[in-house]
């Protein structure tokens, strides 16, 4: 099913975010996160040269209904580093170790782009603990989505920005919005930037390049949203098309006139989408509710 969302949505969200950061040790490191909220629990997954701190719009919308957790995933942020050897297994349990050590399973789990990819391995490796997947302008891989030169360009341009001189090191990777972001966005983003540390981008995206996750997709059987930028140009609609064919009973939901950062370009449409797809599981509906602002395609 496909259900595109049309500008910004017309509910006025509450702000309600009360939260410090906490740590927890999982798997013999330590692990920093934000919860907020109550309610349903919604696990948030950032994507690469990302931090908790890109979700702060969810945490301010959705935690009025929801247990809203957002992680610095090992080697980012005030997490810990990660050691020698660690791969996408390593990341998947992990996130697994946050929501056991919560008592938050089975818990909503939503990853944007490289965070999908942890999400879909997390699935596979603990589906216990998984009530339904959120993917959001993500991949199965990239080489479980993408061609296979654009996987080589990538590789490329990558190793090019790790090898400039520290000044010249730029962490933001092209084709992150559809438009032109907001100031708070840049500004968001810039603070983001200066915490990367470029050991661990070099090893998720090494990660990204080698995964591919596509034959998982047809045995997924939890409920799944899909939640992506119309104008996205790193993990395209056609991507997105590919992950609603393969997984059975998915929800598409293309949110107009954003990028690969959906949930800070359109935060309102991604965080009503989020919202509505989350009460339709904790009731046990399986249609759009009828009051919602997603509309069916042809």
């Amino acid at each position: 099913m496909s259900f595109p969302v049309r500008g910004q949505a017309g509910r006025r969200e509450k702000r309600v975010r009360s939260s410090s950061v906490e740590r927890v040790e999982v798997n013999g490191l330590e692990v920093a996160y934000e919860r907020v909220g109550s309610g349903p629990p919604l696990v948030l997954v950032h994507g690469a040269a990302l931090d908790s701190r890109s979700w702060r719009p969810q945490l301010d919308a959705l935690a009025d209904e929801l247990t809203v957790v957002a992680w610095d995933e090992p080697g980012v942020g005030r997490s810990s580093v990660v050691p020698e050897g660690f791969g996408l297994a390593g990341f998947a349990d992990a996130l697994a170790g946050v929501v056991r050590h919560l008592g938050l399973g089975p818990a909503h789990l939503a990853g944007l782009s490289w965070g999908g990819t942890v999400v879909l391995e997390c699935w596979r490796r603990h589906p216990d603990l998984v009530a339904s997947l959120i993917l959001m302008d993500t991949y199965a891989g990239w080489s479980g989505s993408l061609p296979a030169d654009e996987v080589a360009r990538r590789v490329e341009g990558v190793r090019r920005s790790l090898e400039a001189p520290a000044e010249d090191f730029d962490p933001t990777l092209p084709g992150l919005f559809g438009g032109e972001p907001s100031a708070e966005v840049v500004a968001l983003l810039e603070e983001i930037a200066a915490d990367v540390r470029p050991d661990t981008l070099a090893l998720e995206l090494g990660i990204m390049a080698a995964t591919d996750l596509s034959d998982l997709l047809p045995e997924i059987d939890v409920p799944t949203l899909l939640v992506w930028g119309e104008l996205d140009s790193r993990s395209t609609l056609e991507v997105a098309r590919r992950f609603e064919a393969d997984i059975d009973g998915s929800e598409l939901v293309v949110v107009e006139g954003a990028g690969h950062v959906s949930n800070l370009e359109q935060p309102h449409v991604v965080n009503e989408a989020i919202r509505e797809f989350c009460r339709r599981r904790t009731a046990g509906e399986r249609r759009p509710r009828q009051d919602s602002n997603l509309q069916p395609t042809d």
